[in-house]
């Protein structure tokens, strides 16, 4: 898959590529990103890609023309069919939030054309002809679109064949859809008892015994615990589609008589 990232900080994303294990999507291009400033294809002396709003108000606004310009040479780079063209993504405070069912989509995708906004915004007529989705982290505004172009690039690199070390690791992350949504349970590695601020912190007896069975019946009651407490509509979700066996169903009525 191929991304193409719009973005006018592109020196924000070279060390994410050489970093982490992510970093094996990148390098065998298994997700293929790359980098366009629109200020190369601004005019004039300065290169401004941005101007005052019309009709007053704080801040710049970001030009359509040099973007437009911009996203016609990735256009010509990526030589599609007019009717197989990648589609392009704003990230924006009112776009659909990011979340990992969005990321699996995107896993299996042929990739986008990413614009990352700056400054007050973009100019609403770049938006209306040119932009086929937004996308947002949540609700909240960020400086840029880079740090959610990063984000979502991320989530789909851990997705791909052989970048994690095992298989099975984002299989049993939290939120993924192909179980039932539910967040992760906590995890323990060595040493055993841990010497913590406030005194020796075990690892719980039941994930030292080797009871295949035992563990995986402990790990499913934290993970239900976890999400009752801290994302119950998550949880209300799983029910109404029926993914909550008789056993996690008589476990969470006994956690509310608690």
């Amino acid at each position: 898959m191929r991304f193409d990232v719009i973005t006018l900080f592109p020196e924000l994303f070279e060390p994410f590529f050489k970093s982490g294990i992510n970093r094996r999507a990148f390098e065998s291009r298994q997700v293929d990103v790359r980098l366009w400033n629109p200020r190369d294809f601004a005019e004039g002396n300065y290169r401004r890609v941005d101007d005052r709003p019309f009709g007053g108000g704080p801040g710049m606004v970001m030009m359509a023309e040099p973007l437009w310009r911009c996203l016609q040479a990735i256009r010509a780079d990526r030589a599609e069919p007019e009717a197989g063209r990648a589609p392009v993504v704003l990230f924006s405070p009112i776009g659909q939030r990011l979340d990992h069912t969005m990321a699996t989509q995107w896993s299996d995708s042929p990739g986008a054309v990413l614009v990352c906004g700056r400054y007050e915004g973009i100019d609403q007529r770049f938006i209306d002809a040119c932009v086929d989705r937004q996308i947002s982290l949540g609700d909240f505004v960020l400086s840029g679109g880079e740090i959610a172009a990063l984000a979502l690039l991320d989530a789909v690199a851990r997705l791909m064949p052989g970048v994690l070390g095992d298989e099975g690791s984002h299989q049993q992350d939290s939120f993924n859809p192909a179980l039932d949504g539910l967040l992760d349970s906590p995890h323990h590695t060595r040493p055993e008892v841990w010497q913590g601020p406030n005194g020796p912190m075990p690892v719980p007896e039941v994930l030292l015994g080797g009871h295949h069975e035992r563990i995986a019946r402990y790990r499913r009651e934290q993970s239900l615990t976890l999400t009752a407490g801290l994302r119950p509509d998550l949880l209300d979700q799983a029910k109404a589609f029926g993914l909550l066996s008789r056993a996690d169903e008589t476990f969470l009525r006994a956690q509310k008589k608690l």
